[in-house]
């Protein structure tokens, strides 16, 4: 079918009226995946629970999340993407509200399952809708938009969490979803309509891979979420959890590949281009989500910031995404989307590589503007990967390729999350060990450093407990910020290994989109 026809339900709607009608939906399910985070210890409080269980609270949501999100693609077929849209917005509003009138944290966790897998779609239909409405070389430009969303709401998340806690209560950080979600209901209806090829499939139920999906994604979630806690593979419980996600992972994937109707079609990775491109976003995502636990760690556990002001002092960065974003879009078809990558890649690594050279003496602005730039770079990556990678793929597939690529960024946040929490404890022990083995009274700095908490007495054998509690807090506070040096670089380095992936993709063509590899 020709490019025009696809998008003839849009002709006569302003597309930019469908980003808004779309973009409600998105950003309120994003900021849903950390505007509760700073508000656990006030759930754990009010709920009789430990901030431990709590957690549980953002647990179920990420993995209900991380279930439906592949399945998007199939659902839409089967409901039509429309239909499948305002209920998801209409299940996600309104298991917003059951959250904020829960009794207990029982039914708390069961209300943000339910938020959780109404979410999940919403990311994957907003996009393809976005990717239909806007002509091939106008795709920048609505990526632009739609990735302000996508960007800027995780890290305006604990910002807006922190203040609605601290102001009113922790459950109006869910009622905020309501208005939000009304007037998101009310666009979708009014603008959004399926295109004509997207046909009721009714082609059968892949019970099988339903099964299987929701298995592996929701044991590798849990695992990942519960990992440190539990000490990895020293626990049981973890082991067990790894062993049933490759299980059933190898299984899903053998369904997939066999299935006559698979509920995710794994073929669209016959696309070395989208291939490519899929890898890249999930560096992109661990490396975001990464650096969003990170520095919170640093601002308030090192520097004293409060929780709000920590939130303020994390702003810089969807500061310059909000307004990079646009501007990236709007120049994207003059250029090779594979080279504005690029300049994206080697942007981020170097604010990662500045982040690595601050030490406890840091003020605000050394934070702002290593900040502010990564957040342009964000722009340089987000809008031309998810454009050049979506490019290559027919209309009729964008809804399960748009599935899987948000999946992976998803899997690839979760994954940086587990990984610097592990790592970061991991390497503040080895600094402490290294940092402890020179505080003895032989060691001249470490004598002088003595005589100095002794009030400039030197020669005094006795051993002043409170001495020994001061040079401990120094030597441990010092070791916290040695790792977190440690993960920047770690982080820097893994942006970088990002490069030769660029050149796997193909140039995306100017005025329409190429056909996929079959």
């Amino acid at each position: 079918m020709a490019a025009g026809a696809a998008v003839k339900p849009h002709s006569e709607i302003n597309p930019w009226m469908i980003a808004i009608a779309v973009m409600f939906g998105t950003f309120m399910e994003v900021l849903d995946t950390t505007v509760v985070n700073v508000s656990l210890p006030h759930i754990a409080g009010s709920m009789s629970a430990s901030v431990e269980e709590a957690t549980w609270v953002l647990t179920s949501y990420l993995v209900a999340n991380a279930i439906i999100l592949p399945m998007t693609g199939w659902l839409a077929s089967e409901f039509g993407r429309k239909n499948l849209l305002i209920m998801a917005v209409i299940g996600f509003t309104s298991s917003s509200f059951l959250c904020g009138i829960a009794p207990n944290l029982p039914l708390l966790i069961l209300f943000r399952v339910m938020q959780g897998a109404c979410g999940g779609t919403l990311q994957p239909l907003s996009q393809s809708v976005l990717l239909e409405a806007f002509p091939p070389e106008g795709r920048g430009k609505a990526m632009g938009f739609w990735g302000l969303g996508i960007v800027v709401a995780p890290v305006l998340g604990p910002v807006l969490g922190g203040w609605l806690t601290e102001s009113y209560s922790w459950r109006w950080v869910f009622y905020i979803n309501i208005p939000v979600g009304m007037l998101s209901i009310y666009m979708v209806r009014k603008y959004v309509f399926d295109p004509p090829y997207l046909k009721r499939a009714h082609s059968g139920v892949d019970a099988w891979g339903i099964g299987m999906l929701a298995v592996w994604i929701g044991a590798l979630q849990i695992m990942l979420d519960k990992g440190q806690e539990e000490d990895w593979l020293s626990s049981n419980f973890i082991v067990w959890l790894a062993t049933i996600t490759l299980v059933f992972l190898i299984g899903f994937l053998i369904r997939e590949l066999t299935a006559k109707n698979p509920v995710v079609d794994l073929r669209v990775f016959k696309n070395r281009t989208y291939s490519a491109g899929v890898i890249l976003m999930t560096i992109v995502g661990l490396v975001l989500y990464a650096s969003l636990v990170v520095l919170p760690i640093w601002l308030q556990t090192l520097l004293g910031y409060p929780s709000l002001q920590a939130g303020f002092a994390l702003a810089p960065r969807g500061l310059g995404s909000l307004i990079m974003m646009p501007l990236v879009g709007a120049v994207l078809h003059r250029f090779d989307g594979r080279k504005v990558i690029a300049f994206g890649v080697v942007m981020g690594a170097f604010t990662l590589f500045k982040f690595s050279t601050l030490n406890l003496n840091a003020g605000y602005w050394d934070f702002f503007w290593p900040q502010f730039i990564q957040g342009m770079s964000l722009a340089f990556l987000f809008v031309p990967l998810t454009t050049v990678t979506m490019n290559q793929i027919p209309k009729e597939r964008i809804g399960n390729a748009s599935s899987l690529f948000n999946l992976m960024r998803n899997i690839g946040g979760s994954i940086g999350i587990a990984t610097v929490t592990t790592l970061n404890e991991r390497y503040a022990q080895k600094h402490i060990s290294a940092l402890a083995s020179h505080v003895t009274p032989y060691d001249v700095p470490a004598s002088q450093w003595m005589d100095q908490l002794r009030g400039g007495a030197p020669g005094v054998a006795a051993p002043d407990p409170r001495m020994t509690a001061a040079m401990f807090g120094a030597v441990r506070q010092q070791a916290a910020m040695l790792a977190l040096v440690d993960l920047f670089q770690l982080l820097t380095i893994l942006f970088l290994l990002m490069l030769p992936l660029i050149l796997i993709m193909k140039k995306p063509p100017k005025n329409a989109p190429a056909e996929m590899a079959h």
